[in-house]
């Protein structure tokens, strides 16, 4: 892929990016569906890593941490440094070893979003003493299994927007 095709896939998938955010942080709140809202970036990111390589999950992840870091309240940092690591290692996985599929694609959103739960708990049990009830554990797997519900839409959108630049960078011209 040349450098042209490159930039545009990076502005396509920021521009994803952000509109994930947009409806995880400003309209999914509002219309709450069986009282939970969604967690969308980390399926992002695993689809971008699953379907892009290692560099561009690992991007992926960095600015979808980021993302998630602002929008909820855990520790800081938290979310970024899960999501970059999760971009590398799964983009490196899919790259070396797994076949690329959609199986491998939704167990790879099932860990994430059961890691990323963890991550929304861990405040509370390790900063205010308050010990894991049933009540946060099924909230947590309600949220991990209503979220994934979302990977099957953003997993046409990734790959379709992926198999799109492939054959833009085929098509190409070298300079």
């Amino acid at each position: 892929m040349n450098r042209r095709a490159w930039i545009f896939l990076v502005f396509l998938h920021a521009l994803l990016l952000i509109i994930v955010y947009i409806f995880q942080g400003m309209i999914f709140p509002y219309i709450r569906i069986i009282g939970f809202i969604p967690l969308l970036l980390p399926i992002v990111c695993v689809g971008i890593a699953v379907n892009e390589g290692c560099h561009a999950g690992g991007i992926a992840g960095l600015f979808s941490g980021i993302l998630c870091d602002a929008s909820f309240i855990q520790p800081i940092g938290a979310f970024t440094v899960l999501l970059t690591l999760t971009g590398l290692f799964i983009g490196a996985l899919f790259d070396s070893v797994v076949m690329r599929g959609f199986i491998t694609y939704i167990f790879s959103c099932f860990i994430i979003l059961i890691l990323s739960a963890i991550i929304q708990i861990f405040p509370y049990v390790v900063f205010a003493n308050i010990a894991p009830t049933t009540a946060m554990l099924s909230i947590a797997i309600s949220q991990t299994f209503f979220s994934l519900i979302f990977a099957f839409p953003i997993w046409f959108f990734v790959r379709s927007l992926g198999i799109r630049m492939q054959s833009v960078a085929t098509r190409e011209r070298p300079l």
